[in-house]
């Protein structure tokens, strides 16, 4: 007698096949099992197959979840509306926005080869010439989503331009606001800095949100094969993009390893290399990019707080999540360094 696959957390199997058969009927050929894919600090992503085709689905985590941080609909519009541009993206299969399934909203894509880079020691193995060039990749990467017409791809209303940089340090603070467990003065002092010395925008354009190395899938041959976690994208401001992705260079490998040391192989570029790659790209200088940086420090340090609190809560599923309240006393000083305030 054949063994029943076990359900992972987060997944009823029974009703997921029920609800796949009913909507995508003969796509499920097997009997479907699911693995939880290890190195997500946020949505959950599960590998699922028949034996013989592979799918990935996608849904919020267990337990505390801070409002609009964890939106299905908004990943599952966006890489749909960008599978013909020069931004690579799964195909989307199926989306539910109802919870009867898992108790969540979720959506199923096509699963796609590569690998996401966290560690650096399987990086620096491709030698310093493949790292520079999967570094550059990366720049060019995120200046050919900045170039994409939202209105083009049906996203005008994706998000409001106007007031986006007030809205962001607005909705950052609040969210930890509803994941505060401790006292944290400087990363406090952080916000109370970023406010004051908010800048005026460039024009808008799609921004990713969480753009970084491990956030993309690099084939064997270098090239990037999907962007991934769009859970944070919208029409805004695209230098937040540009100093997160630096903030990451900067403090790769930082907390043990929280953030992955893979930008420290040798050949990887350095931040002011990536700043002007990009400016050259798209045109956009990156004028108050200090600002943007430190930004990228106090939005981390929320997201960190925030698994922190799951995480004390025992909500939490996969390794790493121990050390998530290392981060925000880190961040908080490397975003006031930043400004010159520490």
């Amino acid at each position: 007698m054949a063994e029943t696959p076990a359900d992972p957390p987060g997944l009823d199997l029974t009703r997921l096949r029920s609800h796949l058969d009913a909507e995508l009927p003969g796509l499920i050929q097997g009997p479907l099992r699911a693995d939880l894919i290890e190195g997500g600090r946020s949505n959950l992503t599960y590998v699922l197959t028949d034996g013989v085709g592979r799918w990935v689905l996608r849904r919020p985590p267990l337990g505390h979840v801070l409002a609009t941080a964890h939106d299905m609909g908004r990943e599952y519009r966006v890489m749909s509306a960008l599978r013909d541009t020069d931004v690579p993206v799964p195909d989307m299969l199926l989306i539910d926005h109802g919870t009867d399934v898992l108790g969540a909203p979720w959506y199923l894509m096509e699963y796609v080869g590569g690998v996401a880079h966290r560690d650096r020691q399987l990086l620096e193995a491709l030698g310093a010439g493949r790292v520079e060039t999967l570094g550059r990749r990366l720049v060019e990467t995120l200046a050919a989503l900045h170039r994409v017409d939202p209105a083009a791809v049906g996203l005008a209303d994706f998000g409001r331009p106007d007031g986006y940089l007030e809205r962001q340090l607005r909705r950052w603070s609040t969210q930890l606001e509803k994941s505060r467990s401790r006292d944290l003065p400087d990363l406090d002092r952080l916000h109370a800095l970023l406010a004051e010395r908010l800048p005026v925008s460039p024009a808008p354009a799609l921004v990713h949100g969480d753009y970084r190395l491990d956030n993309v899938l690099v084939d064997d041959a270098d090239a990037i094969t999907a962007v991934l976690d769009w859970e944070m994208s919208t029409l805004g401001d695209p230098l937040t993009d540009i100093g997160l992705l630096v903030m990451y260079t900067e403090l790769a490998g930082v907390g043990g390893g929280i953030i992955p040391d893979a930008m420290t192989a040798p050949g990887f570029p350095k931040a002011d290399e990536i700043v002007s790659s990009y400016a050259e790209l798209t045109g956009r200088q990156a004028a108050d990019l200090d600002w943007y940086v430190a930004f990228a420090s106090f939005k981390l340090a929320a997201v960190a707080e925030g698994i922190h609190f799951r995480f004390q809560q025992g909500r939490t599923l996969g390794a790493g999540f121990e050390r998530a309240g290392e981060m925000a006393p880190i961040l908080a000083r490397h975003g006031l360094s930043t400004l010159k305030e520490h």
